[in-house]
């Protein structure tokens, strides 16, 4: 499921919503489209559903869960992917930083489910992975787990429906084991995080430590510094969203090249373009044959340009 939340601005007030939508999210589907939203109960305002000739006043609060439609067909994109491991069952890739892994607002071609439907499509011909008949499945094919956009590194997908059950709920039951590997801005040390987050109060796009989000645990480890930068190992316990960066901000030393929760002066400084951030290794047992799969991949070279430039040992 995709959702958006935004607020109603001066210029937008009195417009009827199905144009609002169509505005603020141009790439994602025609007039026609959030109207069918609307129809379904998927757009919000202040928590409530609406008819398409509502209109907003500035300040009220939308809420829009994207779904996918015929009008929106996922099509099979011949993407390259970088593969570490694969068998009949399942695949795992190095995802390189600014790819997209699901489709979404503004990204419904592009992304790592639109390589998979190429790269897989005769195993995903030959199962019912795509289960059509489950609107919010057929977004997201094989997919277990995601990383955000710019972070790059280890990413797993299923082939097969019993190879994604099983691998969700091993990813539920905390039974994958990720680290990764970021540069920080300071010095975070040795230690553990552990603060609920959940949606930021006042910026709906972001999370924040709130204490009544949900648990969440971090453990981190210093593996070079310089007297400004650092090399973290990072060990997250759970798996909440943008978990890594919002708990380095709460600590007090952001991951350099994070424009959502990092500082903008020294990202900049650095020549930061994304968020250093890299799944680095992770470790399972295979959700059919019950073997341990234990795989490593280095950093990218836009992480390593930088250690080696600020001669962060």
């Amino acid at each position: 499921m995709e959702e958006e939340t935004f607020f109603i601005t001066e210029e937008e007030a009195g417009e009827r919503l199905d144009k609002v939508l169509s505005k603020r999210f141009c790439h994602a589907g025609s007039r026609t489209y959030f109207q069918f939203l609307i129809d379904e109960g998927k757009v919000l305002l202040n928590g409530a559903p609406i008819k398409k000739r509502n209109k907003a006043i500035a300040g009220d609060e939308i809420e829009v869960e994207f779904i996918l439609t015929a009008e929106l067909e996922l099509k099979p994109e011949n993407i390259p992917l970088e593969i570490v491991y694969e068998d009949e069952s399942l695949l795992v890739v190095n995802k390189a930083p600014g790819m997209v892994v699901h489709p979404g607002p503004g990204h419904w071609s592009g992304t790592f489910v639109n390589a998979l439907l190429y790269y897989c499509r005769e195993a995903f011909a030959s199962t019912d992975i795509l289960n059509e008949k489950d609107p919010q499945q057929a977004l997201r094919p094989g997919i277990v787990h995601r990383l955000d956009k710019d972070t790059s590194g280890l990413l797993i997908a299923a082939k097969t429906p019993l190879a994604q059950q099983r691998l969700i709920e091993m990813f539920t039951n905390r039974q994958v084991h990720k680290e990764y590997l970021a540069i920080c801005i300071g010095n975070p040390g040795v230690g553990e995080i552990d603060a609920p987050i959940g949606r930021h109060p006042s910026n709906r796009k972001m999370m924040a430590v709130v204490e009544e989000g949900r648990k969440a645990l971090t453990h981190h480890r210093v593996l070079a510094y310089n007297s400004k930068l650092s090399l973290v190992n990072v060990v997250i316990a759970t798996g909440r969203t943008h978990q890594i960066r919002v708990h380095m901000k709460h600590r007090g030393h952001p991951v350099l090249g994070d424009d959502i929760y990092g500082l903008p002066q020294v990202n900049e400084q650095y020549g930061a373009q994304r968020q250093l951030l890299h799944a680095h290794i992770l470790r399972f047992t295979h959700p059919i044959t019950g073997k341990t799969i234990e795989l490593k991949v280095e950093m990218p070279k836009d992480m390593q340009r930088i250690l080696e430039k600020n001669k962060v040992t």
